[in-house]
C-alpha cells in the first residue's frame, strides 16, 4: 500500500507512527525529501515509549482497593464481616500458638488492629507490584483481585453467622476492582483510546494523560466513598446492637463492698480499662429479642433460656478476677469484676447432668468454643452465667449478653463471650477453640502476685517510698506476700482486705528507699501453702510463672 504525498505533507508528525503502526509502506516522489523510516527511534521514541510501570501500580492500588472498599460496604449493607475482618478471622484460626504469643507481646490487645493493618499493608504491596506487571497485559492484576476474592468468599463461608451476603461483598467487590483494572490499563496501552476514537486517524497514539487521571480521579473518589460509607455503616451495626442492652441490672439481693488499702492501686477494675483478648475482629450480630441460651448434650432435658429468663431468675453478685493465659509475669491482662448473674450450676442441675458428662463446653455467637471439666462447674464454686459488669448490663466489648464466669481457671478454657450454647459432653466430644493450637486442657490459675508502683524504671525520692500491688491464687486465697529489695530478707507486706478466694488481694509495702539504683521483688503464698516460684516460664501452655521484678533509681 502507498499513501500519497499530500496526506503526509499535511501530516508530517503522526504519518510515520501511524505509518508504523498500521503496517504500511511510504515513498514519496519528491526528490526534495527524503524517504521517512518509519521505525527510526529518534523520529517516535517518545511517543510510543511504554507508560511507566509507576502508572501500572498507581491502576492496581485503585482498582484493589475499590474492590476492598466495595466489599466492605455490601458486607455493610448486609449487616456481615467485612472480607478483610472475614480473612482476618480465618488467619487467626490457623495462627500457631507461637505467633499468637508474640502478637500479644508485640502489641497487646491491639493486636486485632495490628492484624488489620497488615492485612491491608500485604493488600497494597499485592495491588501495586501486580499492576506495576500488568502495563502490557492486565492478567496480572485481575487474577491477584480473583484470588483475594476467592479467599475472601472461602473466610467468610467458613464463618460463624455467615449468609449470603457474607460471599456475596467480595464477589461484588472484585467484579468492580477488575472493571476498573482494565478500563484504567486499557488506557495506559492504548486500547480503549483506539476503541472509542471513530477513524484511525484520529487515535492519539501514545497514552492520553489527562484522560488516565480523570479516571483514576474518579476511580479514587469511588473507592474513598464507599470505604467510608461502608464504615459507617459498621459503626451503625455496632451503635445499634449496643443500642440493645438494658438500661439497668435486675434488683440483687445483697453485695459485698469493695475494698480500698491505698490509692495507687484500685481494688475494682473499671470496665474501660479491663483487659480484652478474644478472637473476634468484629463483634457479632446480636437480636437481643432473638437470641437464646441453649443447654444440651449429656443432660436429662434440654434447657433454651431467653434473655428475659436470665433476667427473671434470682440474681447473685459476686466479686471476681479473671485473667488470660497470656498475661506474662507482672502483665496487665488481669482483671477484678463486680459480676451479675445467675450460677451455672443451678442451670445445670436444673437440666439434670448425666452421670458420664465430663466436659462443659461452650460456643459464641461468633463461633468459639472452650471447655472446662464439669466438676469445676459443680463444686460450689461461684461460676457464673453472667449479664452485668460493675453495675452495668455487659458491655459489647466484654460479652452482651451472656457470658460465662468461672473462677480458678483461665478464660481461654472458660470466659466464654456472646455465650450462645452450652453442651454437656466427654471430652472425647469435641476439644475447645485452643486445644488443638497447643494449649492445655487443664489450666488452673497460678498463684501470681504483681508490682504496680513505682513503675519500672522509675525516679523516685530518697525515704520512705510505697511499693503496692496485686496477688491473685483465684479460688484458693492468698494467704501472705512478701517483698525484697535488692536480694536481701523478704518482709511481709500489709494484705488489703480478704474479700473472697476468688479477688485478687491488694498490698502495700513501707520502704525506707536509699539513693542508687535497687530491684524490687514480690512473691505471693496461697493459702493451700503454696509459695509462687522463682522458675521463670513463658505463658504456654497453661500459663507463665516466676517473680515479678522491677528495678527503681532512687535519687
Amino acid at each position: 500500500m502507498v499513501i500519497g504525498k499530500k496526506y503526509l505533507l499535511h501530516n508530517p508528525t503522526f504519518a510515520p507512527i501511524l505509518l508504523d503502526t498500521l503496517g504500511v509502506s511510504f515513498t514519496s516522489s519528491s526528490p526534495s525529501r527524503p524517504e521517512v523510516d518509519p521505525l527510526a527511534p529518534q523520529q517516535h521514541t517518545s511517543l510510543l515509549s511504554s507508560p511507566s510501570r509507576r502508572l501500572g501500580a498507581i491502576a492496581g492500588l485503585l482498582s484493589g482497593g475499590i474492590a476492598v472498599t466495595i466489599g466492605m460496604l455490601v458486607a455493610a449493607l448486609g449487616t456481615v464481616a467485612s472480607p478483610i475482618d472475614a480473612v482476618g478471622s480465618s488467619f487467626i484460626d490457623r495462627t500457631p500458638r507461637w505467633l499468637k504469643t508474640l502478637a500479644i507481646d508485640w502489641f497487646g490487645t491491639n493486636d486485632k488492629t495490628a492484624l488489620r493493618v497488615g492485612i491491608v499493608i500485604v493488600l497494597i504491596a499485592v495491588a501495586l507490584i501486580a499492576g506495576s506487571f500488568s502495563v502490557t497485559s492486565p492478567k496480572p492484576l485481575i487474577s491477584a483481585i480473583i484470588i483475594f476474592a476467592f479467599l475472601g468468599a472461602l473466610s467468610a463461608s467458613e464463618r460463624e453467622g455467615s449468609n449470603g451476603a457474607s460471599i456475596l461483598a467480595p464477589i461484588v467487590g472484585a467484579t468492580i476492582g477488575i472493571a476498573s483494572a482494565v478500563l484504567l490499563l486499557s488506557m495506559l496501552t492504548n486500547s480503549w483510546l483506539a476503541a472509542s476514537t471513530p477513524s484511525p486517524s484520529r487515535v492519539p497514539l501514545g497514552w492520553d494523560r489527562r484522560r488516565f487521571m480523570r479516571a483514576s480521579a474518579a476511580v479514587g473518589a469511588t473507592a474513598v466513598t464507599a470505604g467510608l460509607i461502608g464504615q459507617s455503616k459498621e459503626l451503625q451495626r455496632v451503635r445499634s446492637t449496643e443500642s440493645q442492652r438494658p438500661d439497668s441490672l435486675p434488683p440483687v439481693a445483697n453485695s459485698l463492698p469493695p475494698s480500698e488499702i491505698s490509692q495507687d492501686v484500685s481494688f475494682i477494675t473499671p470496665n474501660s480499662d479491663f483487659y480484652r483478648i478474644d478472637t473476634t475482629l468484629s463483634f457479632p450480630n446480636v437480636n437481643l429479642e432473638k437470641w437464646k441460651l441453649r443447654i444440651h448434650g449429656l443432660v436429662d432435658q434440654e434447657i433454651i433460656l431467653s434473655y428475659a429468663d436470665i433476667a427473671a431468675m434470682p440474681q447473685v453478685e459476686k466479686t471476681i478476677t479473671i485473667c488470660c493465659v497470656s498475661n506474662e509475669i507482672g502483665g496487665p491482662y488481669i482483671g477484678n469484676a463486680v459480676w451479675q448473674g445467675v450460677y451455672l450450676k443451678d442451670l445445670l442441675l436444673q437440666a439434670g447432668v448425666k452421670s458420664e458428662a465430663e466436659q462443659v463446653f461452650s460456643r459464641s455467637l461468633d463461633g468459639w468454643t472452650c471447655g472446662f471439666p464439669i466438676e469445676i462447674a459443680l463444686d460450689g464454686r461461684d461460676a457464673l452465667l453472667a449479664i452485668g459488669m460493675n453495675g452495668e448490663p455487659l458491655p459489647l466489648a466484654h460479652g452482651f449478653p451472656v457470658r460465662l464466669i468461672v473462677p480458678g481457671i483461665y478464660g481461654y478454657i472458660s470466659a466464654t463471650k456472646w455465650l450462645s450454647e452450652i453442651e454437656v459432653n466427654k471430652w472425647s466430644d469435641a476439644e475447645g477453640y485452643w486445644i488443638p493450637r497447643g494449649w492445655a486442657r487443664d489450666a488452673p490459675i497460678k498463684t501470681q502476685s504483681r508490682i504496680d508502683v513505682p513503675r519500672s524504671g522509675a525516679t523516685v525520692t530518697a525515704g520512705q517510698t510505697r511499693v503496692a500491688g496485686v496477688a491473685w491464687a483465684q479460688h484458693t486465697g492468698i494467704q501472705k506476700v512478701e517483698v525484697r529489695i535488692n536480694d536481701e530478707k523478704w518482709n511481709d507486706a500489709l494484705l488489703g482486705d480478704d474479700i473472697t478466694d476468688d479477688t485478687w488481694r491488694l498490698w502495700t509495702f513501707d520502704w525506707q528507699a536509699t539513693p542508687g539504683t535497687h530491684t524490687i521483688q514480690v512473691r505471693a503464698t496461697d493459702k493451700s501453702g503454696y509459695t509462687q516460684t522463682e522458675m521463670v516460664t513463658g505463658v504456654a501452655p497453661d500459663g507463665a510463672t516466676g517473680w515479678h521484678t522491677r528495678t527503681v533509681t532512687v535519687a
